[in-house]
């Protein structure tokens, strides 16, 4: 989370929209920025509790894919609405499914039988569904210098690889949004700030439980 929250710093310096995926040491419980931690807590069974840099729902995390994206203020996906940003952003992972042979829908309205908080019960418009069930939401965050996008999907079918998914979705990026995809290492100032925030913020019980 923190390192998410740092690249969000750093977009106006870094100018480049950058795609990171990542995983968990062990099963966690994030919940978005708005969100009361009571609610996170009653849900969390024990579990680890972490308040994201983003808005959204509860997430049960472990066995999940988790990504972040990161785009500067310059960028034509930064000045999309929100709805908007959503639609782009699950068109594009569900073209990456399709690529895999796995067919998936957008939700074309909101369904939400309990409002209880959950990312994953029930699904809002332009979700992404797989045989009528969400398998993948995202949460945004919007600053003047980028826009932060985190988002989690629950592997709709056994066989499926994250990396398979990865080259998709790189693939379907080249061809559909012409980028030209390089590798990256963040600089040692950036490790060092997400270093910083991670101690000084999103570990502390203050900022965990401000809500």
């Amino acid at each position: 989370m923190a390192f998410d929250e740092a690249l969000l710093l750093w977009l106006p310096k870094l100018g480049s929209v950058v795609f990171r995926v990542y995983g968990w040491t062990e099963p966690t419980v994030s919940f978005g920025y708005f969100q009361n931690y009571r609610e996170a807590e009653a849900l969390a069974n024990g579990r680890p509790i972490v308040r994201r840099p983003t808005g959204g729902g509860i997430v049960f995390h472990g066995a999940d894919w988790t990504y972040a994206i990161a785009i500067p203020a310059h960028h034509w996906w930064y000045r999309l609405k929100a709805i908007e940003s959503y639609r782009v952003l699950h068109e594009w992972i569900a073209a990456a499914f399709a690529k895999l042979g796995l067919a998936t829908t957008l939700a074309l309205q909101k369904h939400k039988p309990v409002d209880v908080g959950q990312c994953f019960v029930g699904h809002e418009q332009y979700d992404l569904l797989f045989e009528g069930q969400k398998i993948a939401g995202a949460a945004q965050r919007r600053t003047r210098g980028g826009l932060l996008i985190q988002g989690s999907i629950l592997l709709p079918k056994a066989g499926l690889e994250l990396s398979d998914w990865v080259r998709a979705m790189k693939e379907i990026a080249e061809t559909v949004f012409k980028v030209e995809w390089t590798s990256w290492v963040p600089p040692a100032e950036l490790i060092t700030q997400a270093t910083q925030l991670a101690i000084e913020k999103f570990n502390t019980l203050e900022f965990i439980r401000r809500r």
